[in-house]
């Protein structure tokens, strides 16, 4: 069934275009500008893919671009979909199971997040090394097929450290500090209680978001070399809380991604 509709999903996307790409990426809330820099093939919405679910939060444009980026050749999601949107984890993920397919063999994955770590602060960019899963879900649940990937997938290193050293040597040379960080996940829609970021930081986290994960378990289980880089939109400290609205977050965001722009630039140059 997985592989059929992985299947009826490439398809879709052959009928309208012949391009291979090589480089997966995924774009976060509010960080859909990269988009801009790729000389497009292809823009297909993501209503015109089947088995693609449609994106409901602003900040996700909802499109599937083909192109190149630094001549590489890519496919960017402009827009992700979220477990809180009321989507599984099965169809958050479909759409990395498609880029393989497609031909992808490395995945960036973007987000905007949270800093439970005081050292980390909002308008900054953080290269994912690590993540904890507070969800209790998991997209590889149920029958595995082998001939995607084994049923037992190690995350040793899921976040792969060459990549990882080679997006801290291109935020060295622009002049951007990029901070290391592990990240947590949990299913929002609400943001967490003062209890709840004082237990996250306490369990090792720097940031916490409401992506990625799931995203980054099924590309490991495909075999996919992943890297991951957060915008940070806010500070979730325990003892200095404040409201947070999501135009709050966008604009943040928008400040901060002229500069995980520039390092996903550089990555793609050297990789």
């Amino acid at each position: 069934m997985l592989k059929q509709q992985i299947a009826q999903s490439v398809q879709a996307i052959r009928t309208k275009t012949g391009f291979r790409p090589e480089l997966g990426i995924i774009l976060g809330t509010g960080l859909g500008q990269l988009a801009r820099d790729v000389q497009t093939e292809s823009s297909i919405p993501y209503e015109e893919i089947p088995h693609f679910s449609i994106a409901t939060v602003e900040g996700h444009r909802g499109r599937l671009i083909l192109g190149r980026l630094n001549s590489r050749p890519v496919v960017v999601m402009q827009g992700r979909f979220h477990y809180y949107e009321g989507y599984d984890v099965q169809q958050i993920t479909h759409p990395v199971r498609v880029m393989k397919e497609l031909g992808v063999g490395t995945l960036i994955v973007s987000n905007a997040s949270g800093s439970v770590n005081p050292q980390l602060r909002a308008g900054e960019v953080a290269v994912i090394i690590d993540h904890i899963n507070l969800t209790g879900l998991n997209p590889l649940r149920g029958p595995n097929d082998e001939s995607l990937g084994p049923r037992f997938p190690h995350m040793a290193d899921c976040y792969d450290p060459s990549l990882v050293s080679m997006a801290m040597d291109a935020a060295l040379k622009l002049g951007i500090r990029l901070y290391p960080a592990v990240y947590a996940w949990v299913t929002g829609p609400n943001l967490e209680t003062a209890a709840e970021y004082r237990f996250i930081r306490t369990i090792g986290a720097d940031l916490v978001g409401m992506s990625t994960v799931p995203e980054v378990i099924v590309a490991r289980h495909a075999g996919l070399r992943v890297i991951g880089l957060s915008v940070i939109t806010d500070m979730g400290l325990p003892d200095a809380m404040k409201p947070v609205s999501l135009a709050e977050v966008l604009a943040m965001a928008a400040k901060a991604e002229p500069n995980l722009t520039a390092v996903v630039n550089q990555v793609v140059k050297s990789l």
